[in-house]
């Protein structure tokens, strides 16, 4: 009778530990999906608003994982982004929402130009001018 080798995937549940090791001890070596949006949305953002900031003044830019909505919002839409036009001293703040924008996206060609659209017209309705004329890349409403 052949004995059978023991492994470490006892129960089918795949490779244990990381699939990467790090180079640097105590940093992950692969970057996290919230990494890889906060890179794409900050080239975007800093393109369009090098482009605009002669109009646009002070504007804040963030990214939030999801929005607060509150108890009484209608099922079924979640925004993607949100932009508060700043008063006095409060700046402009343009806020994009991760989740939902990463929920509507299969790959990365569609996220950047998911995030595209999002802030071009955002800043389109914050000049008040057509998102075609923000960037040229821009391909339609969502």
């Amino acid at each position: 009778m052949e004995r059978r080798r023991r492994t470490r995937d006892r129960r089918g549940r795949g490779m244990r530990g990381p699939a990467v090791l790090p180079a640097v001890p105590g940093r992950p070596e692969l970057r996290t999906a919230r990494e890889r949006f906060d890179d794409i949305a900050l080239g975007i953002v800093t393109e369009v608003d090098r482009r605009w900031q002669d109009r646009l003044g002070l504007v804040e830019y963030a990214v939030e994982d999801t929005p607060h909505l509150p108890d009484d919002w209608s099922p079924g839409t979640v925004p993607l982004s949100s932009l508060v036009r700043g008063t006095g001293a409060t700046p402009t703040r343009l806020v994009l929402f991760r989740r939902p924008i990463e929920h509507r996206c299969d790959n990365r060609a569609e996220l950047e130009g998911l995030v595209l659209t999002v802030v071009v017209e955002q800043i389109a309705e914050l000049l008040g001018i057509d998102a075609e004329d923000v960037d040229p890349r821009y391909e339609g409403g969502l």
